[in-house]
C-alpha cells in the first residue's frame, strides 16, 4: 500500500502595495487625487491622462478605450511602486472582472459589419485583449483571468488571489475592477505581494471595498 503524499498550504498575510482609481475623470493612486481633467468626453480624458504619464507607447493609440482604461490604471498603479527586476516575468499574473465584458467594443464592431468588417475592431472585442495589452507593456508572464460579474465581488478576487500567492503560483497580482460601457467608466486596480514591508494595507475584501469606493484607509 503506497500513501500519497500531501502538502497543506497554510494561509499567509498578503498586502496591498498600491491601488489605483480612475472613475468621473479623476484618478486617485492610493487614495489621493494625482490627476483630474473634467467637463472632457472620455477619450479625450484618456488621451490628455496618457500625455500626463509622458509616456511614448504607439501601441496605445489602437486599444480600444476599455484597454486604455486598465491599461491608464496599471500604469499609475505600478509606477514607483513595483519593481520588475524583484521578480520573474512568471511571477507577476492579473486578475480582472467586470460587469459587461467587451460589449462597448461589441457594439462599435457589429456597426462596421453592415459595411465592411473592422479587424482592427475586432480584435478586442474579448475583455482579456486588456489583459494582454498590459502584459506586453511589462512583460509579464505570469498566470492570468478575467471573470465577470453584475458587480464588484472582492470577496471572490481576495480569495483567488491568495490562492495563487500562498500557493507560489505568483509572487505579485494586479487585480481588481476595469468596466466602460459609453461614457460611463469606473477602474479599481490593486497590486499585491507577499512581502509587507513598509506600510502596505492588508490585502482583504473590507480593504479593497473601501478603495473601490474612495475611502482613505489606515
Amino acid at each position: 500500500m503506497t500513501r500519497r503524499k500531501t502538502s497543506i498550504i497554510l494561509k499567509t498575510d498578503n498586502y496591498i502595495i498600491a491601488s489605483c482609481t480612475i472613475n468621473h475623470n479623476t484618478v486617485h493612486k492610493n487614495g489621493e487625487q494625482v490627476f483630474a481633467n473634467k467637463d472632457v468626453p472620455v477619450a479625450d480624458f484618456f488621451l490628455s491622462l496618457y500625455k500626463e504619464l509622458k509616456i511614448e507607447y504607439p501601441r496605445f493609440y489602437k486599444m480600444d478605450n476599455l484597454s486604455k482604461l486598465g491599461w491608464l490604471a496599471s500604469e499609475i498603479l505600478l509606477k514607483d511602486s513595483f519593481s520588475a527586476n524583484n521578480y520573474q516575468p512568471e511571477q507577476t499574473g492579473l486578475l480582472f472582472c467586470n460587469a459587461n465584458a467587451s460589449i462597448d467594443t461589441d457594439i462599435k464592431y457589429q456597426a462596421t459589419i453592415d459595411d465592411i468588417p473592422s479587424p482592427s475592431v475586432f480584435v478586442y472585442t474579448l475583455p482579456n485583449i486588456m489583459i494582454g495589452e498590459i502584459c506586453i507593456r511589462n512583460h509579464f508572464k505570469g498566470e492570468s483571468a478575467f471573470f465577470v460579474f453584475e458587480k464588484f465581488d472582492a470577496e471572490f478576487v481576495e480569495q483567488y488571489v491568495n490562492n495563487l500567492l500562498n500557493n507560489d503560483i505568483l509572487k505579485a497580482c494586479i487585480c481588481g475592477w476595469v468596466e466602460l460601457v459609453g461614457n460611463e467608466y469606473k477602474a479599481a486596480l490593486y497590486l499585491v505581494e507577499k512581502n509587507g514591508a513598509g506600510n502596505p494595507k492588508l490585502f482583504n475584501s473590507k480593504n479593497m471595498y473601501a478603495l473601490f469606493e474612495g475611502e482613505n484607509i489606515k
